[in-house]
């Protein structure tokens, strides 16, 4: 089978094992049946996520242009405490930056690699969690902003982790931990505006199983502009992430607006 396609994230569907689905044509593939099956990636071009031109990918999905016009990927999406909707302050576009920083937010624990601090709207939840392969996570406080989010993030990370190792979480090198006693260790550093919103309650820990056969022992991350013809036996998934039997592993939330033709064999 073969299917063209302009490469988007996975959409995701969490089950006793993670359900993973990509948008191919007038289709979508669920890609969990797909294991032990040799895949065909072939680089075709490109498609900007934004304005649709055939221009070169900048950055996530992104022409240069959009990329630095579009509200949709403002500093503040990757720095949630420069948000300012909160303050009638435009970045690019105040009506979208209202849409999407003044609605709850919550401030997690994940751990993936180590324990980590993250922040994700709270309809982004467990999906924020599944993208950045965590295979256990809890909710930390919820807030009514982007912004108080970002603070208590930074205070945070003054203590522990905001970044995942990629290599380790694709290896499954997860160390052990347990959140509710980080959670609590970490209390006292939220910032005062935010310690109300702690969700003192909350002893839920969500847990993640993803559907790998088999984890890579060396890992060689496939680059579609170098490497534009790659076939490989599909052994697993997790975050956003494919992962083959030789060790490659492939990011397609990183390779979005890639014009693919994919041929499963």
């Amino acid at each position: 089978m073969k299917y063209q396609t302009i490469l988007k994230k996975m959409t995701t569907e969490l089950n006793d094992v993670v359900q993973y689905y990509l948008e191919v044509e007038n289709d979508v593939l669920n890609l969990n049946q797909l294991l032990n099956r040799d895949i065909e990636i072939s680089f075709e071009g490109y498609q900007c996520m934004c304005c649709g031109k055939e221009k070169k990918i900048y950055r996530q999905g992104f022409c240069y242009d959009c990329f630095y016009d579009s509200a949709a990927v403002g500093d503040w999406i990757m720095k949630p405490e420069l948000s300012k909707a909160h303050l009638g302050i435009q970045d690019r576009d105040l009506e979208y930056e209202k849409q999407v920083q003044l609605k709850p937010h919550i401030v997690y624990l994940a751990l993936s690699s180590n324990v980590k601090v993250g922040v994700t709207r709270k309809t982004q939840v467990p999906t924020r969690w599944i993208d950045q392969g965590a295979t256990k996570a809890i909710e930390m406080v919820e807030v009514p902003n982007r912004y108080l989010a970002g603070i208590t993030e930074v205070a945070l990370k003054e203590y522990v982790a905001d970044k995942t190792s990629w290599q380790k979480m694709l290896k499954n090198e997860v160390l052990a931990a347990d959140l509710i006693e980080e959670r609590e260790k970490l209390k006292s550093y939220i910032p005062a505006e935010v310690q109300e919103y702690f969700l003192a309650n909350n002893g839920k820990i969500t847990e993640i199983n993803f559907p790998v056969l088999q984890y890579p022992v060396k890992i060689k991350s496939l680059n579609l502009e170098k490497t534009q013809l790659f076939s490989g036996k599909l052994k697993g998934i997790k975050g956003q992430y494919l992962i083959f039997e030789d060790g490659t592993v492939f990011n397609v939330r990183n390779s979005e607006g890639f014009k693919v033709i994919i041929t499963i064999n």
